[in-house]
């Protein structure tokens, strides 16, 4: 005789007026019971072979912050073309942008919309816009409406032309999609049969008060035993973010290779993220889209690198001592001293390499946070990690470069294959390019690598030849961890976050 706990029982004859087959959500509806007990419930009458469980896989769709606002105030290029509509139909890009009150963040986004729907066209030289045809809702607008009003909605059940809404409103960043386990419970014909004969559900008592004690009442009922097996509710103790994690398994796998760990300071001298790498002082990345200027104060102090900066002045210059003809320019020594954002960790070995500390041969690694104002997007952020690295020996070749590459790429990150292409950079030559692939995940770019220049190394005080590579340590993980959006790394997803195991 299969023996049957309370919510056991309750559970049976709740699935039988669902017609053998309901979700967890609906018999916790039905019955009235909690999650937590249907969930024990099930476990357990599972294993008496009286239900089975189905998980169906389903996307759920949500809108995120910048979706939610354009749910609200309508999509940029509708709030852009009723504007236009209202202004007659034809008028300047910056009246019309201003009329509807468009944030100037979303006018490019408004304008290219706008011509890719065929509702206006840019005219005059790109300063006017004409309305053309008529601007119909499209899928788009509606789902992004749909979503509004209801929170969130089930992928596999948006049908036509909502699916492929769903990828334009996905690819335009304004929702979001996850993954949701939806688990579906239907009685055995075992099962079937225990509930047709009839469950006398008794109610039992999982603790001993006073009052069944002093009444005697204790003797007429059912005593809850006590199952040590039984599932019990999820706890998530504290622990350290996966991403945290990975950075701290990656320093001792350097340490562990003989590196010694490198340091310097976020609100660097132009001298070392620029100069001392040989980088003209006209050079694009130099500029406002390329670093963080620091306002106050704008200049640092450099005096105790003079010798140093001369010897950079002159190779900038002339080339110095290093058999180059330099950059043919004046080299400004007030440029050296202005204050930026750490741009890459290279700056790191800059320093490193001018410390008097240095030891030849030797090893040198930083996993170093930087800043660039870049577009942010799945593979790139304003702030980010790299990890930098030197080996400062003789007799260094471009095959010993490789090799460390290759190890970073399949012993940090997993790698299956990796791939070298050719590349430039102001300080390495020759320059190499990291590319690495990983089965069901695809080929992801890590970054740059290359032998330092003469013009770095000499005027720094060195005479062997530098190896030097900055990897983006963020995407090493991306990979490990099979994610695809390098902002996830950062969200507060506590669910990802719980489940996330790294080894």
């Amino acid at each position: 005789m299969v023996e049957l706990r309370e919510n056991e029982q309750k559970t049976l004859q709740t699935l039988r007026k669902l017609s053998g087959t309901a979700s967890i959500g609906q018999i916790v509806e039905t019955s009235g019971l909690a999650h937590t007990a249907v969930m024990r419930a099930v476990l357990t009458l599972s294993e008496k072979k009286l239900v089975t469980i189905q998980e169906q896989k389903q996307r759920v769709i949500t809108l995120t912050a910048e979706g939610e606002h354009h749910a609200e105030a309508g999509l940029p290029e509708r709030r852009l073309i009723k504007s236009l509509t209202k202004l007659g139909g034809k008028a300047p890009i910056l009246e019309a942008a201003s009329h509807a009150s468009l944030e100037k963040e979303f006018l490019p986004i408004a304008l290219g919309w706008l011509q890719r729907k065929g509702w206006a066209t840019v005219k005059e030289k790109g300063k006017v816009l004409e309305a053309v045809g008529q601007p119909l809702e499209g899928s788009d607008e509606a789902l992004l409406s749909l979503l509004h009003q209801k929170g969130s909605l089930i992928g596999d059940e948006l049908k036509g032309d909502m699916q492929a809404a769903v990828s334009i409103l996905k690819g335009r960043k304004l929702l979001e999609i996850r993954e949701k386990t939806k688990r579906i419970i239907q009685l055995t014909q075992a099962g079937q049969k225990l509930v047709e004969k009839g469950l006398q559900i008794v109610e039992e008592v999982s603790q001993l008060t006073p009052e069944l004690i002093v009444s005697g009442k204790w003797r007429q009922v059912k005593l809850r035993k006590y199952n040590i097996a039984a599932p019990v509710v999820a706890t998530w103790p504290g622990k350290k973010h996966p991403y945290a994690r990975f950075l701290d398994q990656l320093k001792e796998k350097l340490v562990a290779l003989g590196f010694r760990e490198m340091t310097g300071p976020m609100v660097e001298l132009c001298f070392f993220n620029f100069d001392a790498l040989y980088t003209p002082q006209d050079h694009p990345a130099r500029e406002i889209f390329g670093v963080y200027s620091i306002k106050s104060p704008q200049y640092g102090d450099a005096e105790k690198y003079r010798q140093a900066i001369q010897n950079v002045k002159k190779t900038h210059e002339n080339g110095w001592k290093t058999g180059s003809t330099g950059w043919r320019y004046r080299f400004s020594p007030k440029e050296t001293r202005r204050l930026i954002l750490r741009a890459h960790g290279t700056t790191m070995s800059a320093r490193t390499l001018l410390n008097k500390g240095l030891e030849i041969p030797g090893k040198y690694f930083a996993i170093a946070r930087c800043y660039r104002p870049d577009m942010v997007d799945k593979t790139h952020l304003s702030e980010f990690n790299q990890v930098e690295g030197i080996v400062v020996r003789e007799d260094l070749t471009l095959r010993d470069l490789l090799g460390v590459l290759e190890r970073f790429a399949t012993d940090i990150a997993g790698a299956d294959r990796v791939k070298f292409r050719p590349d430039y950079f102001p300080f390495t030559e020759p320059s190499v390019e990291l590319v690495a692939y990983k089965k069901g995940y695809g080929w992801l770019e890590f970054g740059g690598s290359g032998i330092f220049r003469p013009e770095v190394t000499l005027p720094l005080g060195v005479k062997v030849p530098v190896l030097a590579w900055g990897l983006g340590v963020d995407r090493l993980f991306m990979m490990k961890a099979k994610i695809d959006d390098i902002r996830y790394l950062f969200a507060q997803d506590l669910d990802w976050i719980r489940s996330t195991e790294l080894t």
